[in-house]
């Protein structure tokens, strides 16, 4: 009687297949140990590939997730940074504004104040939209106050009608009270002082508001120039970042069905030996049966010569 082998855990996995006799594949238990060690530590602990810093899960970004360009920059400062790395939030955001700054300095020339801003603004995700008009009435002077009312008033028709109305009053009085009693008798020489002060005072307040308005005007297209090149990089990176994650996701849709056609196989063949083992089931059963058969019809013909 054979022996029966016992199997010894510490001797490692023995891995049987089912097929046509293959020789028993070996695993040890140490490499085993070891390498699911380091996957358990390497799903906990996330380190920063550039700065060493361990990351938590919500702060790291995979290396492979971010879009080419971005990583090829990366690459160009730190050659050892590898697909499967994870880098934090911060270093990514810092090595974006970098590079978002020499892609404006080919593009631009030298980097002029407004576009630091908008860099610094993509680095820290700060808005640059504002209300010019809220902060610029915040830091408005008396006097500047003061201008802005004349001017509001003067371009007017409640200031048309009240002055027509003045001066048609002034001379009407002056006329009535005669030549010798008018106080400004005809042809009015001090209504024409009157009106040529009010126009020597009222035009330079009115340049001093128009200067005002030109000044919010030019604040307020500033920051629409700032606001619309922030958008325009942020769209440029969103467009790269949507390609990107389209052309990986083909990848692994091919790798899928890579992985099906290769189970699809596999399936085959364990359903073709299934057919062969069925096949020599039936042979042997057959065989059997038709030795069984010629043993019953022998003993039959003997029993017969005996008889």
């Amino acid at each position: 009687m054979t022996e029966a082998k016992t199997f010894d855990p510490a001797e490692g996995i023995v891995d049987f297949d089912a097929g046509e006799g293959e020789t028993p594949t070996v695993v040890e238990m140490n490499d085993y140990t070891k390498s699911l060690a380091q996957a358990k530590a390497k799903s906990v602990k996330l380190v920063d590939a550039i700065t060493g810093q361990v990351l938590k899960k919500k702060d790291a970004v995979h290396v492979d997730d971010l879009r080419p360009s971005l990583a090829d920059f990366m690459r160009l400062k730190h050659p050892e940074l590898r697909a499967d790395d994870y880098i934090s939030r911060k270093v990514m955001d810092d090595y974006r504004a970098q590079y978002i700054a020499e892609l404006l300095t080919v593009e631009r020339g030298e980097l002029s104040n407004l576009e630091d801003e908008v860099v610094e603004s993509l680095k820290t995700h700060d808005t640059l939209a504002e209300n010019i008009e809220e902060d610029y009435e915040d830091h408005r002077s008396i006097g500047d106050r003061m201008a802005d009312g004349v001017a509001t008033f003067g371009g007017s028709w409640t200031f048309i009608i009240s002055f027509c109305f003045f001066l048609a009053v002034w001379m009407g009085i002056n006329l009535l009270m005669g030549e010798n009693k008018a106080f400004d008798a005809y042809p009015f020489i001090l209504l024409n002082l009157v009106l040529s002060t009010i126009a020597a005072l009222q035009a330079p307040i009115i340049m001093m508001s128009q200067r005002r308005q030109e000044e919010k005007d030019r604040l307020r297209a500033l920051n629409d120039y700032k606001v619309n090149l922030k958008a325009e990089l942020e769209i440029r990176h969103l467009h790269e970042k949507v390609d990107h994650l389209l052309n990986r996701q083909w990848e692994r849709l091919t790798e899928i069905q890579q992985i099906q056609i290769e189970m699809m196989l596999e399936q085959a063949k364990a359903a073709t030996r299934a057919l062969k083992a069925n096949k020599a089931t039936k042979a042997k059963t057959s065989a059997l049966k038709s030795l069984f058969s010629k043993a019953k019809d022998s003993d039959q013909d003997t029993d017969e010569s005996l008889n």
